[in-house]
């Protein structure tokens, strides 16, 4: 027997994943696994919405230094500072840094559908 799990479940769980997944990075490729480095780059932290209806959102809003000549792809959700465990991406719309730059993640949602 398999059971389908409700909307209080699901709440549950991201509300879990978001105790977590604390850090926010930026990727150079579609898919997360090649990291922005250089320059003043770093990691950024996040904070967490409760979950409601399947869903939760950043409650904060990362800014990213980036160095020049970077395109960024992807923003990926992480356990830690350095390394770390890395338990959902996102592709966004590849920007380019001629010079360097902010990125700046103005709202980020994870689901469970």
């Amino acid at each position: 027997m398999a059971s389908q799990i409700n909307i209080t479940g699901r709440n549950a769980m991201l509300d879990n994943l978001g105790t977590l997944c604390v850090y926010m990075a930026l990727y150079t490729d579609i898919g997360g696994t090649t990291e922005v480095t250089g320059g003043s780059y770093a990691r950024q932290s996040i904070t967490w919405a409760s979950a409601s209806n399947g869903s939760k959102s950043i409650s904060n809003t990362p800014l990213f230094q980036v160095p020049a000549g970077v395109t960024v792809r992807s923003v990926g959700f992480l356990t830690a500072l350095t390394n770390g465990t890395q338990h959902a991406i996102d592709d966004v719309v590849a920007e380019t840094f001629a010079g360097d730059g902010t990125y700046t993640v103005a709202s980020a949602t994870i689901s469970l559908t």
